[in-house]
């Protein structure tokens, strides 16, 4: 009978994260600083702390965890990794379909993989006080939890659409102790202007993200640094422990490898997670397919150029080299609420941008779908974000069928549903739509990146 659970043991923890910016056949492009020269590491000091700032410009292949982050990790890691036996069974097909079940974390995702490390590292640092952004409230929470793990307070702007869609989310947060207000909200200079300008706008991440710099730099006693749940190096790097569990329990399994390694992703983490160990093992000769799957409402890898933009709505940020819909967008509700932001994580722009990885787009309604057959076969109810997965590898898996193929196929199940049921009441109850994000709309999107410093494709042209 074939595995349906593979567990590690918590001495089977990597003891390292997995920098892929070490192994890029062609290095990133560097942040941008106000001028349009290279960013010096130091210009981050005030947004955050040295010890990160030191792992965000790192090209070290290996990056050692400290045993006091893992010792925390170990309140729900190693994470199992299971086989879709029922759905499998369903579909008829040959393939063996695995999952990486990050839902079991004590914030219900991924999140609090990196969430502990930087609420750690901010702490060995002094820090006192944390702010943050979030869009479906997963990395609000789990950043509410690792500060209230830790000992520091926790400020959280939440994207308006999902502070209203999701109240449980913010609910969760507080019972961890943190502050969660609707962005945008009256309390930054950012939100002010914002609301002036669209006073019924339903929130985004890049307008959320400039409210809660602004709230870190702006603190006159020195003790507030802000906290980003994806998109740059260092967040990408402490996920990596999902990939590298990954590659641990396939062996486990019988495997020898994956064939196709699937993600979800809006900024990145998730799907770095799951994916950097296996694009290092195709830039060393294996034959991997790797997907991040994407909503066409937000269609930043499938539609977005690849260029330098701003990561947050003001311009507090740092251009950062990356495919985007421009820091001005502001994206349809759709309930994916943690895919709606407009740029992706610079490292899997380049890992884009060098063939390494081969990005899709699904519309809600065939995510919802797939939703709804997973929990009718596999029995477990998924966030919207992660429905984006599970939709691609039930299409790898037809095409595995149609093949006459015995593939494995490898995804991340970034996070639980059970907070966001009321998508589910949506579909259930035909009120959504599947909306695509228009090529008028994207242009406009576009047209503030007009005199931006333009970033270059480069690439070796092996893949």
């Amino acid at each position: 009978m074939p595995f349906k659970k593979i567990f590690l043991n918590e001495k089977d923890i990597p003891r390292r994260w997995y920098n892929l910016a070490a192994d890029l056949p062609s290095p990133m492009q560097p942040p941008l600083g106000p001028d349009g020269n290279p960013l010096k590491p130091e210009m981050l000091a005030k947004v955050f702390p040295m010890n990160i700032i030191e792992q965000e410009v790192s090209t070290a292949r290996w990056i050692d965890i400290p045993d006091e982050i893992l010792e925390l990790l170990t309140l729900w890691r190693p994470a199992p990794l299971r086989r879709a036996l029922a759905l499998e069974k369903y579909l008829l097909t040959p393939a063996h379909i695995y999952y990486k079940d990050e839902s079991t974390s004590p914030a219900g995702s991924h999140k609090p993989n990196t969430a502990v490390a930087q609420a750690w590292y901010n702490k060995k640092f002094g820090i006192k006080r944390l702010t943050t952004e979030t869009g479906a409230g997963q990395w609000g929470c789990a950043l509410a939890f690792a500060c209230n793990l830790i000992g520091l307070e926790c400020k959280v702007y939440m994207v308006r659409i999902s502070f209203d869609q999701k109240p449980l989310r913010k609910i969760m947060m507080q019972t961890w102790g943190a502050n969660c207000i609707a962005s945008p909200s009256g309390q930054t200079h950012a939100g002010r202007q914002i609301l002036k300008k669209m006073p019924h706008t339903p929130g985004s991440l890049g307008i959320a993200i400039s409210e809660a710099v602004e709230d870190a730099v702006t603190d006159k006693s020195g003790s507030s640094r802000y906290s980003l749940g994806s998109v740059l190096n260092h967040v990408l790097l402490h996920q990596t422990v999902i990939g590298l569990e990954a590659k641990k329990q396939l062996k486990i399994a019988g495997e020898r490898k994956p064939d196709v390694v699937i993600g979800c992703v809006g900024g990145g983490s998730n799907f770095a997670g799951i994916a950097f160990p296996f694009i290092c093992d195709k830039i060393h000769g294996e034959k991997i397919e790797i997907i991040p799957v994407e909503p066409t409402a937000c269609p930043t890898l499938t539609k977005g150029p690849f260029t330098y933009d701003f990561g947050d709505t003001a311009g507090l940020t740092p251009l950062l080299p990356m495919y985007t819909l421009g820091h001005g967008f502001v994206p349809e509700p759709i309930h994916a609420g943690g895919l709606r932001y407009h740029g992706m994580a610079p490292l899997v722009s380049q890992a884009a941008v060098e063939g390494l990885i081969n990005p899709r787009a699904f519309d809600q309604i065939k995510c919802y779908e797939a939703a709804m057959l997973w929990a009718k076969t596999e029995g477990t109810i998924c966030a919207p974000e992660t429905s984006h997965a599970i939709a691609c590898t039930i299409d790898e898996a037809k095409k595995a069928k149609k093949e006459g193929k015995e593939k494995v196929i490898l995804f991340c199940y970034s996070g639980h549903g059970l907070m966001d049921l009321a998508g589910y009441d949506k579909f259930l109850s035909g009120k959504l739509t599947a909306y695509s994000m228009p090529k008028h709309k994207i242009e406009e999107s576009l047209r503030p990146l007009k005199n931006f410093p333009k970033a270059r494709k480069i690439k070796t042209g092996r893949w």
